[in-house]
Formats: C-alpha cells, structure tokens, sequence
C-alpha cells in the first residue's frame, strides 16, 4: 500500500477515536521520545478535546526532553493504541499496547515483525520523527505546534547523529530546515544530546584505553557491571558512548557489550559500511543495516559476537 493511503488510514483513524494512547520501544532513545511525544503534541494541538497519553517508563538521561504519563487499564478498552520506532513487540515499553480496539505502527526498522492493524513502515527514512513529520504535513487538519516541533528535531538529530549518518538524505535536511522554524531553541537540543556528565567522560576514556581493535578493523569493548559501578554509569547512561569507537579511522564496524546482569549482555552493534544487522538478528536482536542491538546470555556468547564482527570486517576489507 501507498504511504499517502496509509497516512490517509491513520487520519482517519485519530480522526474517530477520542482516546489515543501511544507507546515507543523500551530503554527510549530521543527518537522514540520525539516520534512518541511529539505525534502525542500534534494530535493535542489538533484535536484539544481528545484524550491523549503518552506510556512508558520514564527515560533516564532524557527527563529535559519529555516525560510520560500513568494511565490505567480501563482506558485501553475504547482507545487507538499507536506504537512508535519499535520494530518487534517484545521491545515495546508498556505490553498493554495490544489491549485497545485498534492498534497502529510507525516506524522506520525493517518490519521483521509485522504487528499491528495498520503498518506505516518506511525503512529508508531517517527516523521515525521524520515519519511523523510526513504525517502531520500530509493534511491541513493536523497542526505542527512548537513543542511538536521541539520533539520531532530532537528525534531527528538523535537518530542521525547530528546529520552525519548515511541515513541523512536531502528529505532529512528539509524536515529538519522546516522544524527549526518553529520557536524553539535548536542550539540547545544539539548540546543536550551532545553532553556528557563527568560519569560518562570517565567511561569514555575507559572505552578509549581499554577498546581492541582486530587487524579486520572490527573493534569491540566489556563493560562489566563491576566497571560500570566503579565508574558509577547506569547501564543506559553507558550508551553515551556507543558511538565512540567509530571515531577511530582504523574502525570499520564495533561493538560496545554492556553487562547487564551475570550472563545478560546488551550488544550495541555500529558500522560504517559492512552490514551488521544479521548478526543482530542471529543474537536475539535486529536493527538498522549500520545500527543495531542484540543480547548476549554467556560469555562464549560474547566471544562468539566478536568472531562473527570480525568475520563481517574481514570480508569487507
């Protein structure tokens, strides 16, 4: 189906529903709180008589951004549930996401797991914010409020990496060149997402002192939990540094493993040209061609993802 029929199809599904409740995937990234809050802002701006809630846990790191809301389950029973940049179901923040009358998906990942009654998918766009732009710009009868537009650019830098990611397309820039118009302050998304507490600096260097880069150019780093303590890192304040590794020109694709628990570590795969997300996949994860996670249940598991890295980086050279 077109993209312009199904963008037609979830009008017209807000359109008819006066309680909308919209989820985003766990462990939020600002694209999911920008695709999630931001169409939650442009539905309240457009439809001030409906009732809508953002759910989910609230992000650590990313309070500054937005927050979510408690809402119970009787609400779900006359509501359209729409889930935001979350491409499997067991990733979704808050499972009561399949108790409404009517459940939406928008997102941009590879639709391995195709939930829900209408799919808007496009896994060519850079974000799911800029999806959520294209939506709101398809019609009159949604309005791109500032707090909107606040969010859908944070999403968008987010998921771009301030533009630098080989997902940014001419598209990406002129959404972007539309939301700053909006009378919010852009400069200052740019730094918050950009800044690092003194925690995370330390992390960084550890990163930089403790990282092995393989003759392939794969490149990978543990962080056990006893580090991240020492440190004083939560494990999502770790991800500050997943892209840290791809600074250094001699590295093609890498991996930060965080351990979360004995035996359960969570994989952040980065590439900058060789494919990774299949062996995300083959790891209880998916993702992005070049952006990807998966999980590790043992330590022969993490090894075994470092082989395999490093045979994707052998084959690419």
């Amino acid at each position: 189906m077109q993209k312009l029929d199904l963008q037609q199809q979830i009008i017209g599904q807000i359109k008819a529903f006066n309680t909308i409740i919209i989820h985003r995937h766990e462990k939020a990234d600002p694209d999911a709180l920008g695709s999630q809050v931001g169409l939650a802002e442009i539905i309240r701006a457009s439809f001030p008589e409906k009732k809508v809630y953002v759910v989910g846990t609230d992000p650590e790191g990313l309070d500054w951004l937005a927050k979510m809301q408690v809402v119970s389950d009787a609400t779900y029973q006359q509501a359209l549930v729409i889930v935001t940049d979350t491409a499997n179901r067991p990733r979704i923040d808050d499972q009561r996401f399949d108790q409404g009358q009517k459940l939406i998906k928008i997102d941009h990942h590879p639709n391995d797991d195709a939930y829900g009654d209408i799919q808007l998918v496009a896994a060519a766009a850079s974000s799911t914010s800029e999806l959520i732009f294209d939506l709101q710009a398809s019609t009159a009868e949604l309005q791109l409020s500032t707090a909107a537009a606040r969010l859908l650019y944070a999403g968008l830098v987010g998921d771009t990496g301030r533009f630098m990611f080989a997902n940014t397309s001419p598209h990406t820039l002129n959404v972007a060149a539309e939301l700053i118009k909006a009378d919010f302050d852009a400069s200052l998304i740019n730094r918050n997402l950009d800044t690092l507490t003194p925690e995370q600096a330390r992390l960084s260097a550890y990163v930089l002192e403790h990282m092995t880069i393989l003759p392939s150019g794969a490149a990978y780093v543990v962080l056990s939990t006893a580090t991240l303590a020492a440190l004083k890192v939560s494990v999502a304040q770790a991800h500050a540094v997943v892209s840290l590794p791809g600074k250094i020109a001699a590295v093609t694709v890498w991996s930060v493993l965080v351990e979360q628990a004995p035996d359960n570590y969570r994989v952040h795969l980065r590439s900058k040209g060789p494919i990774i997300n299949e062996l995300a996949k083959a790891h209880d994860g998916g993702g992005h061609p070049l952006a990807s996670g998966a999980r590790a249940y043992s330590d022969a598991e993490v090894q075994t993802i470092i082989h395999e890295l490093d045979q994707i980086a052998q084959n690419n050279k």
